[in-house]
């Protein structure tokens, strides 16, 4: 069986000017079996459309805020530094690869994106929003739980991880507020935001808040990528 084409959303530094990206996104799904490649960043529906065909499943990464004008909101002073040309590209290649039914993994930002493109809204800023004493944007390093996510019996990660609990990295300030209706929540933390969830009706499509590629000497971080490369595979 050849190794699947991941196709991994870029990381965009405004300051220099320059694509990035963190080490372990790929290094998850290389150990998982798959081929990462790093996205161009672009809007051109061609191109993504030959992107989507060329790849077989999707990483959609952590990185700036998600535009509030996505779900219809104006933009705070507390919201953080935003992408437009993410958010562009990337409302462009989920849409496609939905109705392709590529298989689809959203960490941090990702998950975020994944909920507002299907229609769910988001904290701009938690400490202003959702005030809590369990902190959400934990000091390096951040191979190590900051705090607890109860995963929901019946769904899909219990189904994987075979727990109830799960200690989870943390590095965000923006949070769902509102899940998207077609969306069933995973997991939720003990100051109540939602830590994962999924969409039903398709092969794979998970987002997490909490970074599993921080953490890959974690079986259960492994898992989530392995259970997503699996997913690709079996497609």
């Amino acid at each position: 069986m050849k190794k699947p084409i991941i196709g991994v959303t870029l990381l965009w530094d405004e300051e220099k000017n320059s694509y990035w990206m963190l080490p372990g996104y790929l290094e998850g799904l290389k150990e998982a079996g798959g081929v990462p490649i790093i996205l161009p960043l672009t809007a051109d529906g061609t191109d993504i459309a030959r992107l989507v065909d060329l790849c077989d499943g999707f990483l959609f990464t952590g990185g700036q805020d998600v535009s509030p004008r996505l779900y219809g909101e104006a933009m705070k002073p507390t919201c953080g530094e935003l992408c437009p040309a993410r958010d562009a590209m990337e409302w462009e290649l989920l849409r496609r690869s939905l109705e392709r039914d590529k298989p689809i993994l959203g960490i941090c930002r990702g998950l975020q994106f994944l909920n507002v493109a299907l229609g769910g809204t988001l904290y701009q800023d938690l400490p202003t929003e959702h005030p809590s004493e369990l902190g959400h944007s934990m000091r390096p390093p951040y191979d190590r739980a900051a705090h607890t996510a109860r995963i929901l019996p019946g769904t899909p990660l219990a189904a994987l991880l075979q727990k109830t609990e799960l200690g989870v990295n943390t590095c965000h300030h923006q949070a769902i507020k509102d899940l998207a209706p077609s969306l069933v929540e995973m997991a939720r933390s003990t100051d109540d935001l939602i830590e994962a969830m999924y969409l039903p009706g398709k092969t794979f499509v998970w987002g997490v808040q909490w970074h599993p590629e921080m953490s890959l000497q974690e079986e259960s971080s492994r898992k989530i990528f392995e259970a997503f490369v699996g997913a690709v595979q079996q497609k």
